[in-house]
């Protein structure tokens, strides 16, 4: 696809994640003008750096996902209306890894008992055989892409055991083992922590259901930093509800902002994060570097990088 690229827009949605202006500062170089945008100046534009989807992009001739997930997005009236939508695959390995690092070790080490004992002044050292160390344990990471491949490179350096789930079963470099999608009760079945890192789509969509919990093993610890709706999540409160599960960690859900009266906000053994897991100070220039990449690309008539319509 090819178009004059004379005005880029940095979405004022990303405030979400970083402060719109830091982004446009960060482009400022480029051989466009680089301005942050609200609704009503996204027709002015020829391409948006955005978070959330706006029908107002159908204008536009590109459109660039700050995060990897792209199930907001209309792939089909994108392409009906010659739009090219390119995504942030490949920015959130480490981020993400570090992030699953930590709930894990909240578990294992009880930080997030301490963390809760000091809000009430509370002296209390956990039971003799709560704490744990990681060598020796077993996570299975349901989702081998960059999400995944992070989570194990990081996993794999504190002594924990990576096996994973593809779709075909392929051996994926930093997996000890990987099982077939149709194989995910028997992989999980031997895994101390099950970790989800799959995109939202048609099939992954209540992947995670009360098969699958029972499945695991009831001293097992449940993680989602992949997409919400992948959980069938009254099926995983059950779950927990029952002690069928050691605990959840859960960055993503099926109603975000999770809403104030669900009983996962008051579990003791679940952690709760507001869909951040990849956030980092360098975020922005994560992003700019595709963007930058893909103007070069433009420039070029070269294919764009990371497209996904």
């Amino acid at each position: 696809m090819q178009f004059e690229l004379e005005r880029l827009g940095v979405h004022d949605s990303v405030e979400a994640v970083f402060p719109p202006a830091e982004l446009a500062d960060f482009l400022s170089e480029l051989p466009a003008d680089v301005t942050v945008v609200g609704d009503d100046e996204i027709t002015d534009c020829d391409a948006i750096v955005t978070l959330e989807h706006r029908d107002a992009f159908l204008e536009c001739s590109w459109i660039h996902s700050i995060q990897a997930g792209v199930d907001r997005f209309p792939f089909d009236e994108f392409e009906e209306h010659g739009v090219t939508l390119t995504n942030s695959t490949g920015i959130h390995d480490r981020t993400v890894g570090e992030t699953v690092a930590g709930y894990l070790l909240a578990f294992s080490r009880r930080l997030h008992d301490h963390v809760a004992d000091q809000q009430d002044r509370r002296w209390e050292r956990p039971e003799w055989d709560e704490a744990f160390t990681l060598p020796g344990t077993t996570a299975c990471v349901v989702g081998t892409g960059t999400l995944g491949t992070g989570v194990a490179d990081v996993l794999g350096a504190l002594g924990v055991r990576v096996i994973g789930v593809r779709r075909s079963g392929e051996p994926v470099p930093g997996f000890e083992e990987v099982y077939a999608s149709d194989d995910l009760h028997e992989a999980i079945a031997e895994a101390d922590f099950v970790v989800v890192t799959l995109p939202l789509t048609d099939e992954t969509h209540h992947r995670f259901d009360a098969d699958a919990f029972d499945a695991m093993a009831e001293d097992a610890y449940f993680v989602n930093v992949g997409r919400g709706s992948v959980v069938d999540e009254p099926a995983l409160i059950d779950a927990l509800e029952a002690d069928a599960l050691a605990g959840a960690a859960l960055d993503v859900f099926e109603t975000e902002p999770l809403p104030e009266e669900s009983p996962l906000w008051e579990m003791d053994e679940v952690i709760v994060t507001p869909h951040c897991a990849a956030y980092t100070r360098d975020y922005f220039r994560d992003v700019g570097e595709i963007v930058r990449e893909n103007v070069d690309r433009l420039g070029d008539d070269e294919q764009f990088y990371n497209q996904v319509v």
